[in-house]
């Protein structure tokens, strides 16, 4: 696996040239979003343009995007895209509409009134194969007639596998096109495309190798799109540095660890970043009471409002722990399960706040804990963009017991609140958090390493242990408050491998 060269006082080397970099997805904040790949999508871009660079978005234009509230201009109207099929369906036709504002980033909408138009959610149709495919293609026909010309594409996951598939195969004689460097990020390499590949027969599964079927062909929905992007593009990103190296195991490769080996040498992590003005305790409406490092006692009334709120008692020592998740098998829950009653019946101080929504099997879980062990379990099954700033402000310490995880913001986000992790030490859980010596004063959280219940007991022992010494616990809420895991250094990163790649492609 490569690596990025090292950024010293967090200045990038001087280009010789403003880049141009274009990202395509499936969604970006503000305009859509449906997880984390829409934050990303809005934070990276602008944190680029913010260094200087000439950044865009390129994502469909859903029915609930309104041209009037955004002010979109027409960019290129009746915009063919072949579809591969003979006779009158042999183009579906688009529009291109722009977004454009100083303070932002320059965004284009490819428009298709039955695929994108029509449809009020980013994802779960059952022609979502066409959508992508269309979106793929669609770009590069507009690149074709633009006059804007990228230096660099970003194609973000498996939704846009196809993109660089099509620009080195349909497009390869392309003077343009086919020179245009194309940059692959994988944020979880578990969904690979629109069937579990899981599940199929080695004889049905696509090799890569084989031609794009048409636009219209249901074959294209068992394409492993994931595969295909990692096979065709030139560089591959994903969203951690240990993750990285992760998934060229057999164990977190997801049946793509091979090829991945193959193409180590252009495989980089790059941790992704957090909002620093969304996630910050010294000005969020979302918290009663300011704070910083400096006050970090006003804490407590945070700790004592969300208490009120999810109906635990009330209590400043209580070691208040905190969940901020999707409830499902890779988060941990079923380590959780196990050891529950042990905890509680053995930690009498112990308290648990639990944010989120999923699985039936744990939610049950859960409630049925909470009626055994009332006042000291709280939760709230809903997703929400305001409660996670009042449980990380409140609680203590957040819970991370993950089976994977590619890149996790939810420790960054915790860690700006002064809430400690207790995490597997896994993907970019490693790379952001650093096991806590109490003795030398050095870490930021607490690691296990092995994946079983009873080393997450005893990571959340030594956390509840370590809370009891209050002068060295304030100090660790001051350490982790200080990190930096704001997107311009993740930017700057990024920025260093665009140098790399572009000056690699023209020798």
């Amino acid at each position: 696996m490569s690596s990025i060269p090292i950024i010293e006082s967090n200045k990038v080397i001087s280009p010789t040239k403003k880049l141009k970099i274009l990202f395509v997805a499936s969604e970006a904040a503000p305009f859509a979003k449906a997880g984390g790949l829409g934050d990303v999508m809005r934070s990276l871009p602008l944190s680029l343009k913010k260094l200087g660079q000439d950044a865009r978005v390129m994502i469909p234009r859903y029915g609930t995007i309104d041209p009037q509230k955004y002010k979109l201009k027409a960019e290129i109207e009746k915009l063919k895209v072949p579809t591969d099929q003979p006779g009158p369906y042999a183009y579906l036709i688009c529009n291109v509409k722009k977004y454009s504002n100083r303070e932002n980033v320059t965004t284009y909408f490819l428009e298709n009134m039955e695929y994108y138009e029509k449809r009020a959610n980013v994802y779960g149709y059952s022609d979502d194969h066409v959508r992508w495919a269309l979106l793929c293609r669609g770009i590069i026909e507009f690149l074709k007639k633009s006059s804007w010309k990228p230096d660099i594409i970003v194609a973000s996951d498996w939704q846009t596998g196809l993109l660089p598939n099509y620009l080195k195969t349909v497009y390869k004689t392309d003077p343009y096109l086919s020179k245009l460097p194309v940059v692959f990020t994988i944020h979880n390499l578990e969904y690979q495309g629109m069937c579990d590949f899981k599940f199929t027969q080695e004889s049905e599964k696509d090799s890569g190798r084989e031609s794009i079927p048409d636009l219209f062909n249901p074959r294209l929905a068992k394409l492993n799109w994931m595969l295909r992007g990692i096979m065709y593009s030139d560089f591959i990103v994903t969203v951690s540095p240990t993750y990285a190296k992760e998934i060229l195991t057999p164990e977190f490769g997801e049946g793509l660890d091979k090829i991945l080996l193959e193409k180590q040498h252009r495989l980089f992590g790059i941790l992704n970043g957090i909002d620093y003005q969304k996630y910050n305790p010294q000005t969020s409406s979302n918290i009663p009471v300011h704070y910083t490092q400096r006050s970090i006692d006003k804490k407590a009334e945070s700790k004592i409002y969300l208490q009120k709120r999810l109906g635990l008692a009330e209590d400043q020592d209580a070691f208040l722990l905190a969940i901020v998740s999707r409830l499902t098998e890779q988060k941990g829950f079923d380590l959780l399960k196990d050891i529950i009653d042990s905890l509680f019946k053995n930690l009498p101080s112990l308290q648990l706040a639990i944010i989120g929504d999923g699985e039936s099997r744990y939610k049950e879980m859960i409630q049925k804990k909470a009626k055994i062990f009332a006042k000291r379990i709280g939760y709230l099954f809903e997703f929400s963009h305001s409660l996670p700033h009042l449980v990380f402000a409140g609680a203590d310490a957040v819970l991370l017991p993950s089976k994977f995880e590619p890149c996790g913001i939810v420790q960054m986000q915790a860690m700006r609140y002064g809430c400690i992790p207790i995490a597997r030490k896994t993907g970019g859980l490693a790379d952001t958090i650093q096991n806590f010596d109490p003795s030398k004063e050095k870490g930021n959280g607490f690691l296990f390493e092995e994946y079983n219940s009873m080393a997450l007991y005893t990571a959340i022992v030594r956390a509840k242990t370590c809370f009891e010494f209050k002068g060295s616990w304030k100090k660790l809420i001051k350490k982790a408050m200080k990190i930096d895991f704001s997107w311009k250094k993740s930017a700057q990163e990024y920025l260093q491998l665009f140098y790399q790649i572009i000056k690699e492609v023209k020798k």
